[in-house]
């Protein structure tokens, strides 16, 4: 039997995972992050997995994780649970995700190491019959998925999506393609860093799915170009990313790490105290802390900028000549 492919009507949320002064998770706050952007319509919910510092939380951490938010979501819109790594370990993270009761799995590189199309499969395969979720594999890091591999993959009817890292569009146009010619309707997003920034490339070879960190640090931002994003309104949706989404990226790429480090900051200076990074992961620096709160600044004036505008159009009759 096919495993049912979730369904996302909307922005797809990452949420951090918060640390307490003793670097132990604060699962109060992590409620509180996840449950004050569920008014903001994510189309899904993606605990412990790359926002959520994947990298540094031990397997009983990310399933207390993925625990904690399925019960604050409540079932109302998808939760999908990081896995991956060394083998056992993602096989320990898919069963205790399922045995929390979340909807799925994203299934993030192995460790280290990489082999050839025929092991990736089957590593793949091996985390995917360890739970009954399916699984949404991310082509990035030592996760080099081919066309050929996806065809693959697309005979496991536990395998339901695709995830792209790596922004290489030609390949990624023939992972589509491919899966198109087996008939399975699989889910595809565009997992780059800050996705709104390349999203009119990725929905333009068939990928209309894609992850946002910035929306678990600025859900009314996040909202809003998605709302643009699905609408049509390429006026409103250039004007959030000419003037919040690219300078937000100038700033993320001064750092390594930044697309998770600056989420952190971003809460932390809207006054939610999610803690700081794991090693190896930095902070900013307080200057590049100032700089963020400039960019949300702008960020929240546009959201109101727009609004305004919206209901002038509304009066008008053109929105397109309103957020000009």
């Amino acid at each position: 039997m096919t495993a049912p492919a979730p369904d996302f009507d909307g922005v797809l949320f990452f949420p951090v995972t918060p640390f307490d002064a003793a670097g132990a998770i604060d699962h109060d706050v992590l409620a509180e992050h996840v449950g004050t952007r569920l008014p903001f319509g994510p189309g899904g919910v993606f605990p412990a997995c790359g926002t959520g510092e994947f990298h540094a939380l031990s397997a009983r951490e990310a399933i207390d994780v993925v625990r904690t938010t399925v019960g604050v979501v409540g079932g109302r819109v998808p939760v999908i649970a990081g896995a991956g790594g060394p083998l056992g370990h993602a096989i320990e993270l898919a069963r205790g995700a399922a045995e929390a009761g979340a909807d799925g799995l994203l299934l993030l590189p192995p460790y280290l190491v990489s082999g050839t199309t025929a092991g990736l499969v089957a590593w793949v395969e091996a985390v995917a019959a360890a739970s009954d979720l399916p699984v949404i594999v991310y082509h990035r890091g030592t996760a080099r998925y081919t066309a050929d591999a996806i065809t693959r993959l697309a005979e496991n009817p536990k395998v339901v999506g695709f995830k792209d890292g790596t922004g290489d569009i030609g390949l990624a146009q023939e992972i589509v393609l491919a899966a198109e010619a087996t008939g399975r309707d699989l889910r595809f997003f565009n997992g780059l860093l800050t996705a709104e920034l390349s999203q009119g490339a990725y929905r333009g070879i068939g990928i209309p799915l894609y992850s946002s960190a910035a929306f678990a640090m600025i859900p009314e931002v996040g909202a809003l170009h998605y709302r643009a994003y699905t609408d049509g309104d390429e006026a409103t949706r250039m004007l959030l990313l000419r003037e919040f989404y690219a300078p937000l990226v100038r700033l993320r790429d001064e750092t390594p790490g930044f697309g998770v480090s600056l989420i952190k900051a971003g809460l932390r200076l809207r006054g939610l105290d999610v803690g700081p990074v794991r090693p190896p992961l930095v902070d900013p620096t307080p200057d590049q802390e100032r700089r963020l709160g400039e960019i949300l600044d702008t960020g929240l004036a546009l959201v109101e900028r727009i609004g305004t505008a919206t209901d002038a159009a509304g009066r008008a009759g053109s929105l397109e000549t309103a957020v000009r």
